[in-house]
């Protein structure tokens, strides 16, 4: 196993070499091409030796370090240049006469030739060098944005990203939205500070650290807590500049139509509700994350059906320009302003308030929808065995009455299973509720906070396997915690 392990690692190694480090060509062609200078110097100190005292064709030595500052780096630059200048005084001194000044202005011109090819050779490179930290920032945050966004019942989506004029390339920029239990949805918009491929990987860890508490259901605040105290370990694990980030996380229920945000420090939300009135969250005392040990606020409300959500990074404020209250200001009369598509409304704002801009400009647009009344059921049942058949009956009637029978008998073992959980192990009243969404979600929520863990059960356990059926007939099931207790939840995709 080890020696497997050993030539994997060796063949990756040597993967990422040909792929990363490309070896120079080798071939005659583009042998030829590297060896321009050096040829140009050889002809140009045969031509030295002919030229008689007193003609100035000699000066044409001097072109070798030239070309040299085109195809080498600044090493080769300056060895041509050594090179031109032994040549040019070894083989054009005899020839002179009286070694009159002439000749010596001569050689100060070559040397101020080299000395002009090796500043270009080292502009060169490090033209090159900004190129490639700049295509390798673009490449990895490409892969680390989300391209699309999957269609969901809770909001419609617009997004624009624009990378920023900065010479080191893109910066750490991101934004999210992501599906939780429930029908709900999160949207997510950070701000990593510094630009290039360090930015871009953090971006990247601070997205994923995200993507995976999301999936935990955790609230707001507790989201941004956590990744608070990532971005502190990751701050001491830095040798250089202290890590600073931005981050925004807002949860949005399209049954119940309540929105929750909490913000790290993030340039603040804006609503705009069906009306047209706009509604700008007042910035929180909340610093950015990785100051740890900062308990942070959480802002709830009700939102009605077709509001607009706007989340930005301050790149779109073009702070060097204006005031952020002022950009904040034209944001929101441009937002309040607009109506359509997203995309169009992303595309306006970005020509009304934009130009040329060093940082990258991340915009994320959100319309919210609402799940009708008919397509959400709830019921309340006493924590006692016999109200088992009864929630089993009534999400039985539910199914039928909706058109989906066909998921009767796998609904029925699901909530027979919750529901005998919720009796046995917490206290009443206990909640069943069932959506009709894209896929069927059934949850059973009780007083208890502790959560069940699916276990192999041996061949002679008379119970264990609750779980592990739910998760074999459901295709997610999950634990959310609340104030009151907690909510388990099982769904099933309908398909089209």
């Amino acid at each position: 196993m080890q020696q497997e392990r050993d030539r994997h690692a060796s063949g990756t190694g040597r993967r990422f070499q040909e792929r990363d480090l490309k070896p120079r060509a080798t071939t005659p062609t583009a042998l030829l091409d590297r060896a321009w200078p050096l040829l140009l110097l050889a002809a140009s100190a045969l031509a030295v030796g002919l030229i008689q005292p007193g003609e100035h064709y000699d000066m044409l030595v001097a072109t070798a370090p030239l070309l040299a500052a085109a195809l080498y780096g600044v090493r080769a630059t300056a060895v041509t240049g050594v090179l031109t200048l032994i040549v040019f005084a070894v083989l054009r001194l005899p020839l002179e006469e009286d070694h009159n000044t002439t000749w010596v202005f001569k050689l100060a011109l070559v040397l101020a030739v080299c000395l002009l090819a090796l500043v270009l050779s080292h502009v060169r490179n490090r033209e090159e060098e900004l190129r490639r930290v700049r295509t390798t920032a673009q490449r990895l945050q490409e892969g680390l944005l989300p391209r699309e966004f999957p269609d969901n019942s809770a909001v419609a989506v617009g997004y624009r990203y624009v990378a920023g004029d900065s010479a080191a390339g893109l910066g750490g920029d991101w934004f999210d939205v992501i599906s939780l239990s429930g029908a709900r949805i999160a949207l997510v918009m950070g701000d990593v500070v510094g630009h290039g491929p360090e930015a871009a990987a953090t971006m990247g860890r601070l997205r994923t650290a995200v993507l995976a508490l999301a999936d935990l259901d955790l609230d707001p605040d507790e989201v941004l807590a956590r990744v608070d105290d990532l971005v502190e370990r990751m701050s001491h694990d830095r040798s250089q500049a202290e890590l600073v980030a931005s981050c925004l996380y807002l949860v949005y229920d399209p049954v119940s139509r309540r929105c929750d945000f909490a913000s790290a420090g993030h340039t603040p939300p804006i609503f705009v509700r069906p009306d047209g009135q706009v509604a700008v969250q007042e910035n929180t005392s909340n610093p950015p994350l990785g100051f740890g040990d900062v308990p942070f606020d959480v802002t709830s409300f009700e939102l009605a059906e077709g509001s607009l959500i706007a989340l930005y990074t301050d790149g779109l404020l073009a702070l060097r320009h204006r005031q952020a209250d002022d950009g904040v200001r034209e944001l929101a009369a441009v937002l309040g302003a607009s109506g359509g598509p997203l995309q169009d409304i992303c595309d306006r704002v970005l020509r009304r308030l934009t130009g040329p801009h060093e940082d990258d400009i991340a915009l994320l647009l959100a319309r919210t929808k609402v799940l009708e009344d008919r397509n959400v059921r709830t019921w309340e049942f006493p924590a006692a065995e016999e109200e088992v058949p009864a929630a089993r009956a009534a999400v039985t009637e539910q199914l039928a009455r909706w058109g989906l029978d066909e998921h009767g008998f796998v609904l029925e073992m699901v909530v027979t299973e919750l529901v005998t959980n919720a009796v046995e192990h917490a206290q009443g009243p206990i909640g069943l509720r069932l959506i009709r969404d894209e896929s069927l979600i059934c949850e059973v929520s009780d007083t208890s906070s502790t959560s069940p863990h699916p276990r192999r059960a041996d061949p002679l356990d008379e119970d264990g396997r609750g779980l592990y059926l739910i998760g074999q007939l459901m295709d997610r099931w999950g634990t959310r915690y609340t104030r009151k207790g907690k909510t388990i939840w099982a769904e099933k995709y309908l398909g089209v």
